[in-house]
């Protein structure tokens, strides 16, 4: 682990931020030579998962994938590049983001491919959702990743409401 990671305040940001590599391989690529999108989204629940179980330190279950915006396609042979963190806390459930970029093996060059937004629930150890630690908010970056996920529960709680 980075040094600076594990010195981070443990239920900062920063504690919980991840970055992933994988290869797009021929068997991850459509007729087109690009990576199908549920390849992607995999990768994308895994990253997310990996940050809210750094947080709370539990089993965490995905309760949503959505936002889910495809901004360039990956081509067989790039190397995938995902970085997520946890966004904002809530009673048992944390949303995280994840950034995905597409490199170029031969260039370097980055490309942001896709972004997203995931919500788990920490379990107990009977399956039952509980209580996540509040996540500690260090910059201005980090306040706006949260009041910005707030909105995207508000929306998501409003639009359930309605269809139930």
């Amino acid at each position: 682990m980075d040094p600076d990671l594990a010195n981070a305040p443990p239920h900062s940001v920063r504690r919980s931020q991840v970055e992933m590599t994988e290869h797009v391989l021929p068997e991850f690529t459509n007729s087109l030579g690009n990576i199908f999108g549920g390849q992607i989204m995999s990768w994308i629940d895994i990253c997310a998962a990996i940050a809210a179980q750094r947080h709370c330190r539990s089993v965490v279950v995905t309760r949503s994938i959505d936002a889910v915006e495809f901004i360039n396609p990956i081509k067989a042979g790039h190397i995938v590049v995902l970085r997520g963190q946890v966004n904002a806390t809530f009673t048992t459930s944390m949303e995280c983001g994840v950034a995905v970029w597409s490199e170029s093996p031969l260039t370097g060059e980055l490309r942001k491919a896709v972004k997203a937004y995931a919500t788990f629930v920490a379990l107990d150890e009977y399956g039952r959702p509980k209580a996540v630690p509040p996540l500690v908010l260090g910059s201005d970056e980090d306040r706006r990743r949260a009041e910005a996920a707030k909105a995207r529960r508000d929306a998501r709680l409003a639009a359930r409401a309605r269809e139930g």
